[in-house]
């Protein structure tokens, strides 16, 4: 009977341990989002300068790879403003694509790294993490937005690999402290957007039809 016990402990004790193991390191990389299915794809939405007056357009769409099915995020970039809008824009000449919140929120603290397996067409494209509001006022209902540029080699499969404290805060584009620091536990949305002027010196700009393909989105722990 006291053998028994002390059996039955041991395997309790060592089921527990290989639990919180699992549960401090956790793997190595994780999938953020799949780009192969129309399914995956409900799960972003479309915005573009067109909202206010502009006349860029966008879609989104699954198709064949070659390899697989990925997603196709692709349109036109203009610079022209309708004659007819009540907005009063500055710019248009943009297009993004904005994931749905989370369920509350993705938690990737144990992770330094976001990577993108992309082919595009020599533009430069802006990576954004939307954090909870802790940096604006209460009163404000948008979340933080953190973004760098991702320049996509055209007609060639690129993973391109972003270390999250090169995102830098911004509001409405524009940096507002590069001192901040993102908290990665407390992720609620991502987007990638393109910006017809801009960006990293020397890549494709302007207006004009742009070109996007995405495999998958994850983060990586590389340290």
């Amino acid at each position: 009977m006291i053998l028994s016990i002390g059996i039955d402990f041991h395997v309790e004790t060592v089921a527990a341990l290989t639990w919180n193991i699992e549960d401090v390191i956790p793997p190595s990389e994780k999938y953020v989002f799949r780009f192969n299915s129309k399914e995956e794809l409900k799960r972003w939405h479309l915005y573009s300068d067109s909202q206010y007056g502009g006349l860029s357009s966008a879609s989104l769409e699954i198709a064949d790879s070659g390899t697989g099915s990925s997603g196709i995020f692709h349109g036109n970039l203009s610079s022209d403003v309708s004659e007819a809008t009540k907005w009063r824009l500055k710019r248009s000449g943009f297009c993004g694509m904005r994931s749905n919140k989370f369920d509350g929120y993705i938690d990737l603290d144990a992770y330094d790294t976001l990577a993108m397996k992309v082919r595009g067409d020599g533009r430069c494209y802006i990576s954004t993490i939307h954090t909870e509001n802790w940096i604006n006022s209460p009163a404000q209902m948008e979340d933080n937005s953190w973004q760098t540029f991702v320049y996509v080699p055209k007609d060639q499969w690129y993973i391109a690999k972003i270390p999250l404290d090169q995102y830098l805060p911004t509001w409405r584009g524009n940096i507002i402290d590069s001192k901040l620091e993102m908290n990665p536990a407390r992720i609620m949305a991502m987007s990638l957007s393109i910006n017809a002027e801009g960006g990293i010196p020397g890549t494709k700009s302007g207006p004009g039809d742009f070109r996007l393909e995405i495999d998958w989105i994850k983060a990586l722990r590389t340290r």
